[in-house]
């Protein structure tokens, strides 16, 4: 009988782990992220690493073999009249069916990353105010359908079809829009370009919004009203990044039109940059704007950044009394991601100037044009607190401090509107996972302000 298979050296040992190591990790990341038209860049570079990975362990069955047939035998040969095709060993084996599933991932990724293909997200929501129960309220929120072509290895293209509150017409409140619209080629391995009508690189919500991206039933206050999720203009943009894992992003983009404001309805409170912003439709284009994006994500677990956008908001407008107003937004964002657990905080702050003779005009009416508004988060969940198969809960909490109306502009005293308190919420629920792509949701808000708003959310999400 032959001796029992030699063990690995210990070198090579702990080198065959700490490939291992990564490369479940990365194949963990594939298979649990869906092919994602706004990523291309990075699944492209994901593909050539997996390659990498095949490489490296067809090596590392080549030095097994190696190994084997170098292997001492015992002195008592088996008898002759026993024949067998002998199995590689369970090592060898083990190794080439794992090589097998990884070359498996890697077509299955690069033909998916080439392929005219379809995606989509959407959510339903239920809201019960807890002081008022007879106003609970069901909503399909939205109904994203999307879909991207490439045309060559370096140029593609992608549009997002969204219908909102299930029904539009003239007498619903629900509304049909291209979420995005353009067209995308890569110049370099670290460069590319896009243009057309795109998401604002801002925050952490606002380019990675489908319902499993976030906790909770609804997206968080800070980045809907301070940040208009999803915000969108028309314009060119340019993007790379470097291989420490620092990214960035620049644009020329369409901007907001301060002359849409409306003093009487109570939209500014809401959301001020949500009231005013054209969404490319038939956007008055007088004024550009222009941001810079910046993220970083070279330490592991660690994802830091920030965005500034501006641009003048008067859009050549005859007469009009803020020609030369300006909207400025920025907003600084963490995010630490240590096993189990997701830590995150963002702070955004936005100003519009020059506006005290546009709000003379607005005297008497409850909603003028704000200088200052601004609002943070911190949030903490422990994802897969639970699991089963399939099946994961995450519980999670936030807390929140927002005021969209923090800061007029003087008017003559007794004629002015007061700045508004900062708010403050906190969210505390889970978000149970069916599979990676359909999330059900459950949880509760608390306001500290305007206690008339306290709610149970109960909701479930897709994205595919």
């Amino acid at each position: 009988m032959p001796d029992a298979i030699p063990s690995l050296p210990p070198t090579t040992a702990r080198r065959c782990r700490l490939r291992r190591f990564p490369l479940a990790l990365t194949i963990a990341a594939t298979l649990a992220s869906p092919v994602a038209w706004a990523d291309e860049a990075a699944l492209k570079a994901e593909i050539a690493e997996l390659r990498t990975q095949v490489a490296e362990m067809k090596a590392q069955m080549k030095e097994l073999a190696a190994q084997n047939k170098a292997a001492p035998t015992s002195v008592a040969a088996a008898p002759a009249a026993i024949t067998t095709t002998p199995s590689p060993p369970p090592a060898q084996a083990a190794l080439a069916a794992r090589v097998d599933r990884l070359e498996q991932t890697v077509s299955t990724q690069a033909e998916a990353s080439s392929a005219t293909t379809l995606f989509g997200y959407g959510e339903i929501a239920v809201n019960r105010p807890t002081h008022t129960p007879n106003q609970t309220q069901a909503d399909l929120a939205r109904a994203v359908l999307g879909w991207a072509h490439r045309f060559d290895d370096r140029t593609r293209m992608a549009v997002e079809l969204e219908v909102e509150h299930a029904v539009a017409s003239a007498a619903d409140k629900g509304e049909v829009e291209i979420e995005q619209f353009y067209v995308e080629r890569q110049f370099t391995d670290r460069v590319g370009g896009r243009a057309g009508l795109m998401l604002v690189p801002i925050g952490l919500l606002n380019e990675h919004h489908e319902p499993t991206q976030y906790y909770s039933v609804y997206r968080n206050l800070v980045e809907t009203a301070i940040i208009p999720t999803t915000w969108r203009e028309g314009g060119l943009a340019l993007y790379g990044g470097t291989e420490s894992g620092l990214h960035w992003n620049v644009g020329l983009t369409t901007g907001f039109n301060l002359a849409n404001w409306d003093p009487s309805s109570s939209e500014g409170r809401e959301s001020p940059l949500g009231s005013i912003h054209q969404e490319l439709s038939q956007a008055s284009a007088h004024d550009w704007s222009g941001y810079v994006s910046l993220n970083y994500d070279g330490v592991p677990g660690w994802q830091l950044g920030g965005t500034v956008f501006t641009g003048k908001a008067g859009q050549g407008t005859p007469d009009f009394p803020a020609a030369k107003a300006r909207v400025t937004l920025w907003e600084a964002h963490a995010r630490w991601q240590p096993g189990p657990f997701d830590f995150a905080a963002l702070y955004a702050r936005g100003t519009i100037s020059d506006t005290e003779a546009l709000n003379l005009t607005f005297i008497g009416q409850p909603t003028p044009v704000p200088k200052l508004f601004y609002g943070g988060y911190v949030q903490a969940a422990w994802r897969n607190s639970w699991a089963f198969k399939d099946y994961s809960l995450t519980p999670f909490t936030r807390y929140e401090w927002i005021n969209t109306a923090a800061a007029y502009p003087p008017v003559p005293q007794g004629l002015g509107v007061a700045m508004t308190p900062t708010e403050q919420v906190w969210t505390t629920g889970a978000d149970f996972l069916v599979s990676p792509s359909i999330v059900f949701k459950t949880n509760y808000q608390h306001y500290k302000v305007d206690s008339s708003k306290n709610s149970f959310q109960v909701g479930f999400g897709l994205n595919f």
